[in-house]
């Protein structure tokens, strides 16, 4: 029988082996330093690209935003500020819970519905239950959206969308951030970002984590080769990121393109610069910071009881 060289094998294991906390600094360090490298020479280049007359026509022509259709509502109502928090507040707690699934070996806790069935983590339960919270706060944002016309300031009504958004991200690279009024417009790269996910991610990360769930008809062999659930999984957890990645942008370009008043915008529902919507939005961030301290298998056992048995094993 061929065997492999131990040096193989034992490169392999190493590779295999779980990064130390020093290895997982060096490796964040070494990406985070290559990641300013990378900035520093896409703001250099956007510069000058910038200098270049052809581009300074382009952006003359497409200053990053086009007008919205004559009967778009001007303003953000106060129901979005609210759906925004309640957005944010179960997606920090379905994001939380999903890693804690893929690392939990031994689960403090197991629940099984009344009816039978398969027992799963108390982790697993909790994570089901903020999904179904989030979807149904979806699906009321879609209504409203659509019902109050607030779904043209988030779904392109114009092919000039995509000049005006390569526009807006060459004036980010080069630093000269577009200083368009988000209370009657968003800028065309903020728009596709909404639209994208609003529209692409949230969809996809319900549609894959459905088809990962117990409640998956798993005994129907159509759907199961239609959808395998590899590709679910593969698909599943880069959705997740990008909900991170997005959010640490958004909220960056919160604090850096005037806070208190986009923060306004968002929180209090008013097109000013006083501190209203800044305690507000701290309040928010309270809120979420106990949710993710008190969401825990050991303090959602009794709520997990009254929809089904909850055991220790």
């Amino acid at each position: 029988m061929e065997t492999q060289p131990k040096k193989e094998r034992s490169v392999r294991l190493r590779l295999l082996t779980p990064l130390s906390r020093k290895q997982w600094a060096a490796s964040a360090a070494a990406v985070f330093v290559a990641l300013l490298v990378v900035a520093a020479i896409a703001v250099l280049f956007a510069r000058w690209l910038m200098g270049l007359e052809a581009v300074d026509e382009f952006v003359t022509r497409y200053p990053g935003e086009y007008a919205l259709p004559e009967n778009a509502p001007v303003g953000i109502p106060a129901w979005l500020g609210w759906q925004h928090f309640f957005n944010m507040f179960f997606l920090f707690l379905i994001i939380r819970t999903g890693i804690q699934i893929n690392r939990e070996r031994r689960p403090q806790g197991y629940w099984r519905s009344k009816r039978g069935g398969k027992k799963i983590s108390l982790t697993l339960w909790t994570h089901l239950i903020l999904d179904l919270l989030w979807i149904i706060n979806g699906a009321l944002f879609y209504v409203l959206l659509f019902a109050t016309g607030q779904w043209m300031r988030i779904i392109p009504t114009s092919w000039d969308v995509f000049p005006n958004a390569v526009s807006a991200g060459l004036q980010y690279l080069s630093l000269d951030w577009p200083t368009h009024n988000s209370w009657v417009n968003y800028n065309s790269l903020q728009e596709l970002a909404y639209f994208i996910t609003v529209f692409i991610a949230a969809p996809l990360a319900i549609v894959t984590g459905y088809r990962l769930s117990a409640y998956w008809p798993k005994d129907n062999s159509s759907l199961n080769s239609a959808f395998p659930i590899a590709l679910a999984r593969n698909l599943h957890f880069p959705v997740m990121v990008y909900f991170v990645v997005f959010t640490v942008i958004h909220v960056f370009l919160v604090f850096a393109t005037g806070a208190l008043r986009n923060l306004n915008h968002m929180y209090a529902a008013e097109d000013s610069t006083n501190w209203t919507g800044f305690v507000l939005f701290a309040l928010s961030m309270a809120v979420v910071a106990v949710a993710l301290i008190v969401v825990r298998p050991s303090l959602v056992a009794p709520l997990a009881r009254k929809f089904g048995d909850v055991t220790a094993r």
